[in-house]
């Protein structure tokens, strides 16, 4: 893991403005793929059971008017239905886990999502105005949770599941501390506040967990 944010984090310095640089690269808190995880040891072991039902006569013992002749095909049925779950539920999530990034610089937040179609998102620190933590009580207690910021836009941005929520909070927030004093807070639809780095409330939410 360490090795893929090191690559990560060598492929953004190509894409950094000048004066920019990564803080932190990470993925979505891996609770998702519990699940598949589980699915991946139980629905093998189900088809091996359920094929060597099979062979040993169990569906002609269950139901008598089945033929011996449909052993092929039920075993064949089996292993389809354990492929179906493997590579239709599992693997599916386990892409868009392995694809999803938070890329945390000294001047944005990068979201990006999906392999063969990407979809980035980019929030310039300074238009933010606002760092919410939403957690519910499963997020407690793997200390992930959603970080939503406001931007003075309608509509605000969510980032889903942080790992370790609380540190990656307080990396953004002592990210736009470290903003040049003109830049933070300064593009359209806020406020600037030159006698504080940071409004009371992002303020008052970044040093409750420290």
């Amino acid at each position: 893991m360490e090795a893929a944010a090191a690559e990560q984090k060598a492929v953004m310095r190509k894409v950094l403005l000048p004066g920019e640089q990564v803080i932190v690269v990470t993925r979505p808190q891996p609770r998702m793929l519990i699940v598949p995880a589980l699915l991946f040891v139980v629905v093998p072991a189900l088809a091996a059971y359920a094929c060597a039902w099979v062979v040993k006569g169990g569906p002609a013992k269950l139901v008598p008017l089945i033929p011996q002749e449909w052993t092929p095909w039920l075993i064949a049925v089996c292993l389809g239905l354990a492929a179906w779950v493997l590579l239709g539920y599992c693997l599916p999530r386990v892409i868009t886990w392995q694809a999803t990034r938070y890329i945390l610089t000294s001047q944005r937040l990068v979201t990006r999502y999906g392999m063969l179609r990407r979809r980035d998102q980019q929030i310039p620190l300074a238009a933010v105005r606002h760092v919410a933590i939403e957690q519910s009580l499963l997020q407690r207690l793997l200390r992930s949770g959603n970080i939503s910021l406001e931007t003075g836009y309608p509509l605000g941005t969510k980032v889903p599941d942080v790992p370790e929520v609380a540190t990656f909070r307080n990396f953004i927030l002592d990210a736009i501390g470290d903003l040049p004093r003109g830049d933070a807070f300064g593009a359209e639809g806020t406020t600037n506040n030159p006698g504080e780095d940071l409004p009371w409330e992002m303020r008052e939410g970044g040093r409750d967990e420290r």
